[in-house]
């Protein structure tokens, strides 16, 4: 089975889209959260991860939006209140069982307090070892990370709609992980936004 995975979408829809063509044919589509960007929302972007019938958590930027401090964000002209409901109802984590894989899925850490920035060097990646899963998908860092630690396979993506990752000369990316080998290929590719012309 392939997995196309993508996090920290930031309401950039041309980066999504552009994602979803890099990964070409996929069994699933996962987000490991930050589909919009703290006090912005992008009915495009959550309406293309329904379309896609992704498997959607929230990260800190949705935390951010439907807590008491997005409230005018929310009353903006223009939102699909729908679409806010339908984020609001997905979970900070998330497992999936495809075959004989189990996957958790968090935006920044298996543990609690959930929010800190593990990046791919740091020492604190160990701890994810620790969580129940053959493999852990994350994101939050926009860098993008493929380690085994132990029995537990790690990935991040890295961000499909904010580049920050000097390691892929900022670019965007995402991956696709094909559950039966284990093996995990990060698709780098330009952010439109910046784009020349």
């Amino acid at each position: 089975m392939k997995i196309g995975i993508v996090s920290d979408l930031h309401c950039n829809i041309h980066g999504l889209d552009l994602a979803l063509d890099a990964m070409g044919d996929v069994d699933e589509l996962l987000c490991c959260g930050d589909a919009i960007f703290e006090y912005k929302f992008s009915n495009e972007v959550v309406t293309r991860l329904i379309e896609r019938k992704a498997h959607i958590i929230q990260g800190n930027h949705e935390e951010v939006f439907l807590s008491s401090a997005g409230v005018r964000a929310r009353e903006r002209p223009g939102i699909d209140p729908d679409l806010v409901r339908f984020l609001a109802e997905q979970p900070p984590r998330r497992y999936l069982q495809f075959g004989n894989k189990r996957i958790l899925m968090v935006h920044s850490t298996p543990w609690e307090p959930r929010g800190e920035y593990v990046h791919p060097h740091s020492t604190k990646l160990r701890r994810f070892a620790e969580a129940d899963a053959d493999i852990v998908l994350y994101g939050h860092t926009h860098c993008q990370t493929v380690q085994r630690i132990g029995n537990v396979l790690i990935v991040n993506p890295g961000s499909a709609g904010d580049a920050r990752d000097s390691s892929n000369d900022r670019q965007l990316s995402c991956a696709v992980l094909d559950t039966a080998t284990d093996e995990v290929d990060i698709i780098n590719y330009p952010d439109p936004r910046y784009a020349a012309g």
